[in-house]
């Protein structure tokens, strides 16, 4: 999802849901975007890590990207 940045105008933040017993840390940050960028193009991994308990989905299971949206710009606009 793309997030507001001062110098390149967006970046690639991903929202992740860690499976139970799995603990968020700067370590397993740091590895699932060494993970992604060996797999993507450089321009294309998330710059930012955000590990959530759960994503916002419709009634169909779909996320909701565009919450997570509004949710970001709300907070960035708020710095």
């Amino acid at each position: 999802m793309g997030s507001p940045d001062e110098v390149r105008t967006e970046i690639v933040k991903a929202f992740i849901v860690l499976k139970p017993g799995v603990i968020p840390s700067p370590d397993l940050e740091e590895e699932i975007k060494s993970f992604v960028k060996v797999r993507l193009a450089a321009h294309e991994y998330p710059r930012e890590i955000e590990f959530v308990k759960e994503l916002p989905i419709t009634a169909t299971g779909k996320i909701m990207r565009n919450k997570l949206r509004k949710v970001e710009i709300q907070r960035k606009s708020e710095k």
